[in-house]
């Protein structure tokens, strides 16, 4: 098993889709990444030989900002929304849709199912 950038890549994938397990990695990136260093996409993840491992590796640290660093960036830039108490900050804080989504029927994720009756007694047992 091949592990870039502290994720373990699948097998018996394709190299194109199997780079796409890495955050922060798409697919139109991981075509981009592989045509910089003429590898086949089309080649499956296990049949890459050290050296080309190795190149992969040497992108990914020096050009792209994956996993953990892209992630810490996101949640800074979220936490300064809410810090100077942006409307979408104030969304995030709320747990609710911050695009202007419709919130009166949609958004059941974030806003947790409702029971309909409240108060509404079971019938009893005989």
């Amino acid at each position: 098993m091949i592990r870039i950038v502290g994720v373990d890549l699948p097998k018996n994938k394709r190299i194109e889709i199997s780079l796409t397990y890495i955050y922060g990695i798409g697919k139109s990136r991981a075509i981009e990444i592989l045509e910089q260093l003429n590898i086949n996409r089309n080649i499956k993840t296990n049949k890459l030989n050290d050296e080309e491992i190795v190149l992969i590796r040497q992108i990914l640290s020096n050009n792209y900002q994956v996993e953990g660093d892209l992630k810490r960036i996101q949640s800074m830039n979220i936490k300064r929304l809410m810090t100077i108490g942006s409307y979408k900050g104030k969304r995030h804080q709320l747990g609710l849709p911050l695009r202007g989504q419709n919130t009166r029927t949609n958004a059941r994720t974030k806003r947790g199912i409702k029971k309909t009756m409240a108060g509404k007694k079971k019938a009893p047992r005989k």
